[in-house]
């Protein structure tokens, strides 16, 4: 058993939180998220988003469980929709409830794994 799933291991066992992402993954999602938002006209935003958010939750441990993010591009892009022409509708004002609204769409759709 290799030092860091010993330390994972111990830091589990003992209800620790910590994350256990790379550097070069976290770049990596990052820029294939950006090329396809570019390549699509920012049309797959949203699935951009699901994936480096996926990436990070499921890197999450809190107390010694391991979260795991269930939320889907489509379901995304539903709610990306309704935000923008809401945005549209009062002329920018809702903009500034955007972002609450995405981290409320993101914690309903992270759970415990264990």
């Amino acid at each position: 058993m290799d030092e860091l799933t010993m330390n994972t291991n111990n830091m589990s066992s003992r209800g620790e939180s910590y994350f256990d992402g790379g550097l070069l993954q976290l770049i990596g999602w990052t820029i294939l998220g950006g090329i396809i938002t570019s390549f699509t006209a920012g049309i797959c935003y949203p699935w951009a988003l699901c994936m480096v958010y996926g990436w990070k939750i499921n890197h999450t441990v809190i107390n010694g469980r391991r979260l795991q993010f269930n939320g889907s591009a489509i379901g995304l892009f539903g709610n990306w929709i309704k935000w923008l022409l809401l945005t549209i509708v009062t002329v920018g004002i809702y903009g500034f409830w955007v972002g609450i609204a995405l981290e409320k769409w993101k914690v309903k759709n992270t759970t415990f794994v264990n």
